[in-house]
């Protein structure tokens, strides 16, 4: 089942982040992990995201980051399509989650101001 569904995405997974959440989820663990989905994933370079046996905090950052979408871009808005609810996403992560928004885990930085500041400490000039 979680195969079927990627492949109706295909061309449209590029850099994409395979999540299962343990909420209200219509698909048994199962279905993600089992060979199948794995090779499909693979040739489709779509990285899975996994807690380790008794490491919840391998998926913090996902689950921070889902949580904040939710609270911030979408549980206040009513989207009537689908090509809607993509463009309002879109304009939240690439408009301010990646631009605007501070964390304090990155000391009071957005992450396109982290990423280039870690850049700019950590990278060599080539020429």
């Amino acid at each position: 089942m979680v195969k079927k569904c990627l492949s109706r995405m295909s061309g449209k997974l590029s850099r994409t982040v395979l999540r299962r959440g343990k909420g209200s989820n219509p698909f048994p663990l199962v279905d993600y992990t089992s060979q199948k989905v794995m090779e499909y994933l693979c040739e489709n370079h779509i990285r899975q995201s996994f807690s380790r046996v008794g490491k919840p905090g391998d998926n913090a950052w996902s689950e921070s980051f889902f949580a904040n979408l939710k609270k911030e871009a979408v549980h206040w808005r009513h989207f009537k399509t689908r090509e809607e609810a993509r463009q309002g996403i879109f304009a939240y992560i690439e408009g301010f989650y990646n631009t605007r928004r501070i964390q304090k885990r990155l000391d009071y930085l957005s992450p396109i101001q982290w990423l280039r500041r870690w850049e700019d400490e950590h990278l060599l000039v080539v020429a």
